[in-house]
């Protein structure tokens, strides 16, 4: 059932970069924004889903993949980026986001633990 859940995210990074590769060049200072916004929410339920770092890793190898895949030159002269801040600005601030939420994801135990036994003091 993991593993299923880990290819599923894997599966909604690849939506979720493509999607936000489009949106970012449209709509040029709010689109970057609701882009990395979705990859933050995306990477960040993944961590919350499984409760482990993989988690967040899992979308954010997807989105990475299909970055990579988009910033490739097609042979007739397209391209997804374009040599602008904006883009700029979406690819290294999803690989930010995606560290950030890969370093802050919930682990198994909890955060803060409450001593056994004793009166705190």
């Amino acid at each position: 059932m993991r593993i299923a859940a880990h290819a599923g995210l894997g599966v909604l990074g690849f939506v979720a970069g493509v999607a936000g590769s489009l949106v970012q060049g449209g709509w040029f200072p709010f689109g970057v924004l609701l882009a990395l916004a979705g990859c933050a929410g995306l990477f960040w339920g993944g961590a919350l889903l499984t409760r482990s770092r993989i988690g967040a890793a899992s979308p954010a190898g997807g989105w990475v993949l299909s970055v990579l895949v988009l910033t490739v030159t097609r042979p007739q002269g397209d391209f997804v980026y374009a040599a602008g801040a904006g883009s700029y600005v979406y690819l290294l601030g999803g690989m930010t986001v995606a560290v950030v939420c890969a370093t802050l994801a919930p682990g198994e135990r909890p955060l803060f633990a409450v001593p056994q036994g004793g009166t705190g003091r």
